[in-house]
C-alpha cells in the first residue's frame, strides 16, 4: 500500500476518476464533478489537498484535507480539516481507512497547523478516535457563510466536533473550543468540513 498526496488540481485523471467513482460509491445522491474538466469539488480557497491509498493501481481510499485561517474567541489560527473520507466498499473492515486518516492527522500536524477540526457522523466517532482524533465536547462547527450559516447541529443532523490541538497555541486555547459553537465559514461550495 502506497499514500500519495496532490493538491487538488494535480491528481492524475486515472486517480480521480477512481476517486470520484468511489464517492458516487459512498454518496449515491451527491453530485460530484466529472474528473475530466467537470471542476474542482472544493473550494480553491480552502487549498485543497487530497490523499489517496493506493494497491498498486487501484484506489482503496481517499480523503481530502481543506484548509483556511479561522478566528475564534478573540484569537486568529491557521486550521485544516478532514472532507470526502471514503473507502472502497470491497475494501472495508480492513484498516485502510483508518491507515489514511491516521496519515492524514500526520500531515496535518507536519504542515505547521494550529488546529484540525471536522464533523463526523456519530457513529463514526470511534473510527476517527482509533486514528489519533479527539471529540471536541458540545462544539459545533457553524460553516456556510456569516450571512448565510449552516451549523452541524441543525435539525436532522446526527454530528460530533472531532479534531485536535495541534501548536502550542491551538493548545493554550483548547477550552474554548469546548462547548463553543465555532464559525468556520468555509464558504457556499463547502459549507461544512
Amino acid at each position: 500500500m502506497l499514500i500519495r498526496s496532490f493538491p487538488e488540481p494535480d491528481i492524475p485523471l486515472e486517480l480521480l476518476a477512481q476517486v470520484r467513482d468511489l464517492q458516487r460509491e459512498a454518496w449515491p445522491g451527491h453530485s460530484f464533478p466529472a474528473p475530466d474538466g467537470g471542476g474542482p469539488s472544493h473550494d480553491p480557497a480552502l487549498a485543497p489537498r487530497s490523499m489517496i491509498l493506493l494497491d498498486g493501481d487501484t484506489v482503496v481510499a481517499a480523503l481530502d484535507i481543506l484548509s483556511k485561517p479561522l478566528t475564534h474567541a478573540g484569537h486568529r489560527f491557521r486550521a485544516a480539516g478532514l472532507s470526502t473520507v471514503v473507502t472502497r466498499k470491497a475494501a472495508r473492515g480492513r484498516g485502510h481507512g483508518r491507515h489514511l486518516v491516521t496519515a492524514a492527522h500526520e500531515a496535518i500536524a507536519d504542515a505547521g497547523f494550529d488546529l484540525a477540526l471536522f464533523t463526523c457522523d456519530r457513529p463514526l466517532q470511534g473510527f476517527y478516535e482509533s486514528a489519533g482524533w479527539s471529540m471536541i465536547p458540545g462544539a459545533v462547527l457553524v460553516g456556510g457563510t456569516p450571512q448565510a450559516p449552516f451549523p452541524s447541529d441543525q435539525p436532522g443532523f446526527d454530528k460530533v466536533t472531532m479534531g485536535d490541538f495541534l501548536s502550542s497555541e491551538g493548545r493554550a486555547r483548547r477550552l474554548s473550543f469546548h462547548h463553543a459553537r465555532i464559525g468556520l465559514h468555509p464558504g457556499e461550495i463547502d459549507r461544512l468540513w
